[in-house]
Order: C-alpha cells, then structure tokens, then sequence
C-alpha cells in the first residue's frame, strides 16, 4: 500500500478537506454490502461489450465454424454431442470511472457542518473507493477554479491519487474562473482517458443552458450519474431570523423574517441545485441530491450500482 502523507494539516474537515478523513473512507466502503459492478466495457454506458477472442474469460461453446481456432476446440462437449464445438471466450475489460468534480467559490458555502466542497470531496472519495473494490479504474477532473485532470488508475494507488488531489487542489486557492458547466461537460468528454462511466458532482450554480445537451452527448459516450449537494438553505425555506454571512473575511448579517422574504432567499440561493436536477430529469439521467450534513455513503452507492435508472 501506497504511504499517504497529509499535506494539509490546517485543514479541518469543515471548510478545507482533510486527507486523513478521506482516505480513512476505505473502511466505510469495505465494510458496506455492495452489489457487484459491471467492470466490463460498457456501450453507451449501459450494456456490456461481448468480444470473441483470446480472452481468458469463458462465455461458451457453439457448434464447429469453418475459420474457427482449433486449438480452442470443446472437446468433452464434442465427445458428448458427436459434433464438433469450439469455445468462445469474452474478452473482459477494465470499467473506468472519471469523477468531473465542481470547484467553484459557490462550492465554499455551507451553514451546517461543512462546506460544499468539503462534502463534494468526501462522496468523490467514496466513489474512488467503490470503484476501485469493484476493480474499476478511477479519475478525476475539476472545472470551476482550475482546469485539473487526474487520469484514470487502478487499484489502491488509484483511489490514493484521487483523495491526494482533492486535498491538494482544496488546499490550493486558484484564482477563480466562471466555467459554465455546458464547457466542462465538453472538456470531459474530450479528456475521458476510456472512462465508461462519468459522475458529476456540482451545486449546479454553473448550470446553463446549453448544459443539457453537452450532457446528453456525455450520456451517449459513458453512463453519468449526477450528484448534487446543496446547503440547507438552498433546499428548504429558512426560519425566521438574522443569518451571519461570511465572504473573504466580510462578515454581514441577512435578516429573514417575512414569509415572503425567507422564500425569495431561498428560491434564489438554491437555484442552481434546482437547475441541476430539472436537467438531469428530463434526460433520464440519474441523479441524487444530499445536504452538507447528510452521510454520501449511500447516495454514492445507490447512484453506482450497476443498473440504476432513477
């Protein structure tokens, strides 16, 4: 096993992500009862790729053609049948799971127990983890404060590198940019490295509107999965009361008192997780919203399993 050394011993697990926490996530994914992944290439993420070859994977035996290899020849079912048969083997290929993670400023938020991005970081090492038990390779690729990709790798030392980066690029304060989600749904589908399945993890604050059918190409390309996270705030109507607010070190208080008032706030502050999911929905694409407070453990599960259509 690879030694993990935390670059980032200020970080808290609230507002910076905290390396430790994520890599200790393995034990979570290890004890939980996961159904098996399809770790075979996948055709537009949904069905899996049967080759016939020299593949060491048995898949069966049919009737004598003429081309056929003779040194794959069925020989007991030969002997039973009185006909000649040879076997075909499937070709089993390595499934590869690119995490597109959003690192935007709006990710910076949270009123209950963490940040956004604190929480997008510990589902995205959940993933990592789940994939790997199931044999996948994993990436990663961050849109929204930099442009960052991680190509996909197996294994312990895959899942490793991934809660690596996202303590790394957490940590590190890159200048802000307003990527739109519709240029980071592209820039995936370009740096895919193979991957057979893709999980978006955003607020969806970047969501536009030519969103929608860069996702929907993405679809066509590899199996997506959405997950959004959103602050409490965004999701349900504030009681009333005085709220402190801070942004680069300004501290301001919003007062919300009126019914009226609470709900605008609300309507506008959670906007972008609204948009999200719309989307998503009316492309059939699965997806999963969770709050800054709540355990990724299973929406990240329910959203992996092999099979899902939400």
């Amino acid at each position: 096993m690879n030694a993990v050394v935390d670059m980032t011993p200020d970080a808290d697990g609230r507002t910076r992500v905290r390396l430790a926490e994520l890599v200790a996530l393995r034990s979570r994914v290890a004890k939980a009862a996961l159904p098996r992944l399809e770790s075979r290439a996948m055709r537009a993420g949904q069905q899996s790729s049967r080759l016939y070859g020299r593949g060491m994977d048995y898949a069966e035996s049919r009737v004598y053609q003429p081309g056929d290899d003779v040194r794959r020849m069925d020989w007991r079912l030969t002997a039973r049948s009185g006909r000649l048969h040879t076997k075909l083997f499937q070709e089993e290929r390595e499934g590869r799971l690119l995490i597109l993670l959003d690192a935007h400023e709006s990710m910076r938020f949270g009123t209950r127990a963490r940040f956004k991005s604190v929480q997008a970081a510990r589902a995205a090492a959940l993933a990592a983890w789940y994939a790997v038990r199931a044999g996948e390779r994993v990436g990663l690729l961050s849109f929204g404060a930099g442009h960052r990709l991680l190509k996909p790798v197996g294994g312990t030392r895959g899942a490793l590198a991934v809660c690596g980066a996202l303590a790394e690029w957490d940590a590190d304060d890159a200048s802000a940019s307003g990527e739109l989600l519709s240029d980071a749904l592209l820039r995936a589908g370009r740096l895919m490295h193979g991957a057979n399945r893709v999980l978006l993890i955003s607020d969806g604050l970047s969501c536009d509107e030519a969103a929608r059918g860069r996702l929907l190409d993405l679809s066509h390309k590899a199996g997506v999965r959405v997950l959004v996270v959103a602050d409490a705030l965004e999701l349900g109507m504030p009681p009333s009361g005085r709220y402190p607010m801070e942004h680069d070190g300004v501290r301001r208080e919003v007062a919300l008192f009126g019914e009226r008032q609470r709900r605008e706030f609300q309507q506008a502050l959670g906007a972008g997780q609204t948009r999200l999911n719309a989307m998503a929905q009316s492309l059939g694409v699965p997806h999963v919203t969770i709050d800054t407070a709540a355990d990724p453990l299973d929406a990240v599960m329910s959203l992996l399993a092999p099979g899902v259509r939400r």
